[in-house]
């Protein structure tokens, strides 16, 4: 009787205008190759976070990728462009 954990990224979208990446985490247990238990857990990253300072300015932080998987770090690189940062920059001020 051998017990396995697998922990697999196994559902990942692009969504909005700023390319945000939804992405949901499967953790799966089997027994002898037999599935018993599968549950799932979702977070989304988002290209840039904002804090409007004291003085009302404003310090933008782009999203770190480098702990997360190669295959996440390479939609973020395609998607997350230069102008996506901006726009999702003004969009945060504006909000």
């Amino acid at each position: 009787m051998a017990l396995t954990k697998t922990i697999t990224d196994d559902k990942l979208e692009v969504v909005g205008d700023s390319k945000n990446l939804q992405i949901r985490t499967a953790t799966i247990i089997k027994e002898d190759g037999k599935e018993l238990s599968r549950s799932f857990h979702r977070r989304v990253l988002q290209c840039v976070s904002s804090v409007k300072n004291a003085d009302n300015s404003w310090t933008h932080t782009d999203t770190n990728v480098s702990g997360e998987s190669a295959e996440i770090q390479a939609i973020t690189s395609a998607v997350w462009t230069n102008a996506v940062k901006a726009a999702k920059r003004t969009a945060n001020e504006a909000a």
